[in-house]
């Protein structure tokens, strides 16, 4: 007898090939059969007529660390049919941490992560997986954060990784490769990771090497003096310091949300010229990215160097004290004028300026006759650094629909995958946290480059290999009962940045380690999530 029997699907297996009819017999947590199972006796069966059976999608950049753990359901990510998440994104996350650096971090992070419960155990990676561990519904991994790895050495500081420092550094990596992380990430446009320079991540990478891991990189916009041939007019899509660490150190690397935009639309042999470059040369790369034209973030990463310097009750002082809020207003105006203005406020959570949310930074800049630079040094001390932003689309249809196209034609690349890059703490979040896996199949409706097979192995068993996630990915006998039934024809999604809370439609069910985790498009509170650990 099986626990879970669906009859009549038609199966796409996450290797690429062509979709067959199949039943599938789940018993605990595994696939126990698959072929004509309709003899067979279940406890429970789920018709699957005119319906597709594929594995669990795996989301390869997800900003659910924080929200996670407060809120364990996650429907809008498990609607999605997504099983596993791949948190700890951007060098950004909270482990391994002693206690007080977590708080720092909380605090520091607040404007992308929400706020966590202040007494979780980040003292070691295996500690905070174990937070997550059978109390969520979906799974997930985790690379050890770079910033995380600095505030146990350096502090949140200029300081150089070295000497005596360097050596606890390695040791914290390689004590985290050997709990469980898939690699090392780094946000290199974020502090205090921003402050390191290419030599130091490659000796952290030598240790990742070792073990297998990935590098997984936000690449480095700011501090170019930091990272080599970042000024090299020949690498606008700054990835050469990335293509540098993987040459020393042998390190596999992996580029987060990889993606053309407005500013570059229809132009993906310029966009990916570097990295195949690197790929020829024998640098092993692989790509993400989300189906959508713009981004979210929050205006703390906008702030100088200096103001950062110390964390997050440094930064409040800087922004109270007349003479230093003075230079960090002019250079706001100076280098974010055009990203401030091009931002919506999506999260406020004091109270104070609930009224703000959806708008503009320039329309509440204007009815507050305050520069960006003001309102945003005005808008940090109100909400103790919490803001989220996302930033508007592009306002022409062609450049967008143009985008869509590029995205669907960069996942025809047998290196790329699907990386959300959900923020879901915030009040009015990009839709994307809603709505990425099932925005791709409606893209790949319209723009018909690859096959719905590929399409589905882009977004399972890719990740799962890269990533070492043992025994998911694919839909095969005896590997883990992660699965999504959908309606193909009908599957879209529903989000938009102006009503982003809104669910998919055309997933009837998702299973999790053999459980089910959404019943008729309604989540069953089951939390049979894992915390996976590299294999």
């Amino acid at each position: 007898m099986f626990d879970i029997l669906i009859l009549g699907g038609n199966l796409i297996d996450g290797s690429g090939a062509a979709r067959r009819p199949s039943d599938i017999g789940i018993s605990g947590d595994k696939i126990a059969a698959i072929g004509d199972l309709k003899h067979s006796v279940s406890r429970r069966i789920i018709n699957a007529d005119g319906l597709t059976i594929t594995p669990g999608f795996i989301d390869t950049h997800a900003h659910s660390d924080g929200t996670l753990l407060v809120d364990p359901q996650h429907s809008n990510s498990i609607r999605q049919g997504i099983t596993t998440e791949l948190i700890g994104q951007d060098g950004l996350s909270y482990a391994p941490m002693s206690p007080e650096n977590y708080l720092v971090a909380r605090h520091y992070l607040s404007g992308i992560y929400g706020f966590p419960p202040e007494n979780i155990d980040t003292t070691s990676v295996q500690a905070f997986l174990n937070n997550f561990h059978l109390k969520t519904a979906v799974n997930i991994a985790y690379p050890v954060p770079h910033n995380a790895i600095l505030m146990e050495t350096t502090g949140f500081h200029d300081i150089p990784l070295e000497g005596v420092a360097m050596e606890k550094a390695k040791g914290i990596v390689r004590e985290a490769m050997e709990q469980g992380s898939i690699g090392l990430s780094t946000g290199l446009s974020f502090f205090p990771n921003s402050w390191s320079c290419t030599s130091e991540i490659v000796e952290l990478c030598k240790i990742v090497a070792e073990y297998g891991g990935v590098y997984i990189t936000h690449l480095r916009y700011i501090l170019p003096d930091r990272g080599v041939h970042l000024e090299e007019k020949e690498d606008p899509e700054k990835v050469h310091e990335a293509l540098e660490i993987g040459r020393r150190s042998g390190v596999k690397i992996h580029f987060s949300h990889f993606r053309t935009d407005a500013h570059n639309a229809g132009q993906i042999d310029q966009l990916m010229a570097n990295v195949d470059k690197g790929k020829s040369e024998g640098i092993d790369c692989t790509l993400e990215l989300y189906p959508y034209p713009a981004g979210s973030g929050a205006p703390f990463v906008f702030l100088p160097d200096w103001a950062s310097e110390g964390g997050p009750d440094s930064v409040i002082s800087f922004l109270q004290n007349p003479q230093s809020r003075a230079r960090i207003v002019s250079f706001l105006n100076d280098t974010a004028e055009d990203s401030l203005a091009a931002s919506i406020i999506s999260y406020v959570p004091s109270g104070k300026n609930d009224a703000l949310l959806g708008l503009s930074f320039a329309d509440i800049a204007d009815d507050r006759r305050v520069s960006l630079g003001e309102l945003t040094c005005d808008l940090l001390l109100e909400e103790n650094l919490a803001v989220g932003i996302w930033w508007t689309p592009p306002d022409s249809a062609s450049s967008w629909n143009q985008v869509s196209k590029d995205c669907i034609e960069l996942l025809s690349r047998p290196d790329y995958m699907v990386g959300s890059d959900s923020i879901t703490s915030h009040a009015l979040p990009h839709p994307r946290a809603f709505g990425s896996f099932p925005r791709c199949f409606r893209l790949l409706r319209h723009h018909p480059i690859m096959s719905v097979e590929q399409m589905i192995q882009r977004m399972t068993d890719n990740p799962a290999k890269r990533f070492g996630l043992e025994n998911r990915g694919q839909v095969r006998r005896g590997y883990h009962a992660d699965l999504v039934v959908m309606d193909l024809d009908q599957v879209i999604d529903t989000a938009t940045y102006d009503d982003p809370l809104q669910y998919p439609m055309g997933i009837p069910y998702v299973i999790v380690n053999g459980q089910l985790a959404v019943d008729h498009e309604r989540p069953t509170g089951i939390m049979a999530g894992r915390s996976l650990r590299k294999s």
